[in-house]
């Protein structure tokens, strides 16, 4: 897949999750992984730690959505107020679902190297989105361990 085409893949799955329409992410355990393999030109290291962040995500938003599930198979939903209430009840699951996926890419982004996090940046840019804000692993290490 070319630089373009994973443009337009952040773009769009900037707007997979209500409420993060405006920040940068990368979708950790979607289904664009091998784009983000050859687009940031992940090395093994760096592909076992992004194929561990995903497998907890997905553990994460599993039990998140046997949450959900319960919600609705539980809640009452007979009136407008307890409608009203399951909403709520269930924008604040979504959102935790939101800010899990925002965690794991912000520790996937942390396990690049500079070059790697600079095209982040510009890909950030080009698709006009707000970029994670990080120290990544290879920016910490120059500034900690000077030559």
């Amino acid at each position: 897949m070319n630089v373009k085409a994973f443009v337009s893949v952040l773009f769009f799955s900037s707007f997979a999750f209500l409420g993060s329409a405006q920040d940068c992410t990368l979708d950790i355990g979607g289904k664009n992984t091998e784009t983000l393999i050859e687009v940031f030109q992940l090395n093994e290291a760096q592909i076992a730690q992004m194929e561990t962040l995903s497998s907890t995500l997905a553990l994460t938003n599993k039990a998140l959505e046997d949450d959900i599930q319960k919600l609705f198979d539980s809640h009452p939903q007979s009136t407008t107020e307890e409608l009203t209430m399951l909403a709520d009840k269930y924008r604040v699951l979504q959102q935790k679902m939101v800010n899990a996926s925002w965690e794991a890419d912000k520790r996937f982004l942390m396990i690049f190297n500079e070059r790697q996090y600079e095209r982040y940046l510009q890909l950030c840019n080009e698709a006009v989105r707000l970029p994670i804000k990080v120290i990544p692993k290879g920016i910490k290490d120059s500034i900690t361990d000077p030559e």
